[in-house]
């Protein structure tokens, strides 16, 4: 029913779950210690779009159309869209793409900020990012998304540079972040998952 897909917390959010069921499937995204990555084609809509713009990064097609449509409908973006389009877009683009459900194609959406970048193979785009990602220290690429998802827009200095410092001593003198300086010098040591 209706109510049981809009009831708060929707319990899939653990002890300090916020959202619905429907604001889940975008939001909790962020609380994920790996990068989400979205590829776009063809048509994002709606739900769709909201999705998507929940994930870390969004590779599109130049011709991939986008539309926050809900408002064609009598509704309003309800899948945290009050989030995350406050993190990607001014406050007049996100009034505007809402209010009016304007379709618009991913080159405009990436010069607002919705599309992380346009290419002819999104797809082999998205796995390039990923093996540069996987690269790297899992440990250093999980505490990079913690520290710009708690402090990213609201945060004062003063919090921020307290949570760089909380992460940093996490992540300094650990096996992942000695293997992650070996690379550097040619050793390639394995890193560890937890």
């Amino acid at each position: 029913s209706l109510n049981k897909l809009l009831k708060r917390p929707s319990g899939y959010g653990g002890d300090d779950g916020v959202g619905n069921l429907a604001q889940d499937v975008c939001y909790l995204w962020r609380k994920l210690p790996v990068p989400v990555i979205a590829v776009l084609h063809g048509y994002c809509f709606g739900g769709g779009l909201q999705i998507a713009l929940g994930a870390d990064f969004r590779f599109s097609t130049p011709d991939c159309k986008l539309s926050i449509m809900e408002s064609r409908w009598g509704l309003i973006p309800d899948m945290s869209a009050s989030i995350v389009l406050r993190e990607l877009v001014r406050i007049d683009v996100a009034k505007e793409l809402t209010m009016t459900g304007r379709i618009i194609d991913a080159v405009e959406a990436e010069s607002l900020g919705l599309v992380t970048r346009c290419v002819d193979d999104p797809m082999e785009e998205a796995m390039k990012v990923a093996r540069e990602i996987i690269a790297r220290s899992p440990d250093s690429v999980a505490a990079s998304k913690e520290l710009f998802q708690t402090t990213w827009m609201e945060a004062d200095d003063a919090t921020c540079l307290e949570k760089e410092t909380t992460l940093q001593l996490k992540l300094i003198g650990t096996w992942n972040q000695a293997a992650a300086a070996g690379r550097q010098f040619g050793i390639n040591l394995p890193y560890w998952n937890k």
